[in-house]
């Protein structure tokens, strides 16, 4: 064997080990957490935009202008920004979650007396897209403008075909707009019932309103099961918004990135206002606690 040869098989050699090396370091998932914002930098979470690179949007650590004694993760909106989901501040777990529960605390910001039409997004959410299966996306999102509205759902399969479960609901009335399932973001939405529709009623949380409080959302990911729910601001009681089962239609099985963002939308009213599009035209600030995650137990599911 020349040496020539001997060179070649070594740098192939060192290549696949390269992209095992690579490969093993994207796998890596992470454990149970709580990550509570009280110091820099983040333990479990990188920040990440595809927008400007202003400092404000986001800092960690900082004193809550709403509520003593409470550190948060603060992003903010750059009103010079441009319309679109990622452009706006937002944080992405360093490794990957999968089943298991998420749970987190915040307040969304109240716009409504100085730009009721503001056209805002909160999202927080898991999302990622493998090649194969495609996006894994759970999400909990408001739309500013409206802080008594709740969306949630998932986002599952190829961008050509992409598949949405959805349940939006007015806490504050105890009102089920809609629970759905469509094919593309422009679909027919199709009625979910059964056991898809869990509960077909929910009772109304006096005075609901994301924008006036911290309150603590989260959701329950299984491989066969979806469960979002919310914790009662003053017994603590669990509220559940949407139990999911019966199918696995729309239910991520693939691994995800847990996130937290806020942007600017200018196609997505709320529901109650058809002119919330318009662009912010100040700093309007999320405030987040803390957010944590636990892996699902491997004895199966504790339901």
């Amino acid at each position: 064997m020349t040496g020539s040869s001997i060179k070649k098989i070594f740098l192939i050699a060192s290549v696949s080990l390269g992209s095992l090396n690579g490969n093993a370091q994207e796998e890596k998932t992470h454990g149970s957490f709580r990550e509570e914002f009280n110091d820099t930098p983040l333990e479990n979470f990188r920040y990440g935009s595809a927008g400007s690179k202003a400092d404000f949007k986001w800092k960690t650590a900082i004193a809550s202008p709403s509520e003593p004694r409470t550190k948060v993760l603060s992003l903010k909106l750059d009103p010079g920004e441009v319309a679109g989901a990622g452009k706006g501040p937002e944080i992405i777990s360093k490794d990957f979650t999968h089943f298991g529960t998420y749970s987190a605390r915040l307040k969304i910001p109240d716009v409504r007396k100085i730009q009721p039409n503001a056209g805002a997004v909160v999202g927080y959410f898991t999302y990622h897209v493998d090649s194969i299966p495609g996006l894994s996306e759970i999400d909990f999102e408001w739309l500013i403008a409206d802080p008594e509205i709740i969306y949630v759902g998932t986002w599952t399969g190829q961008r050509d075909s992409l598949v949405r479960i959805g349940r939006t609901i007015n806490l504050a009335k105890g009102d089920i707009l809609y629970t759905i399932h469509k094919v593309r973001h422009d679909g027919q939405p199709t009625p979910l019932t059964g056991s898809q529709n869990q509960p077909e009623n929910i009772v109304a949380l006096e005075d609901y309103d994301a924008s006036a409080r911290f309150y603590t959302y989260g959701f329950d990911w299984y491989p066969d099961r979806l469960r979002w729910w919310m914790l009662h601001p003053t017994t603590g009681n669990k509220i559940v918004l949407w139990d999911y089962q019966g199918s696995q239609l729309g239910i991520p099985q693939n691994h995800s990135r847990y996130r937290m963002n806020f942007w600017h939308t200018n196609n997505w009213s709320v529901e109650t206002n058809p002119n919330s599009i318009e662009k912010p035209r100040d700093r309007y600030e999320l405030e987040v606690d803390w957010m944590s995650y636990e892996p699902m137990k491997e004895k199966g599911n504790e339901k």
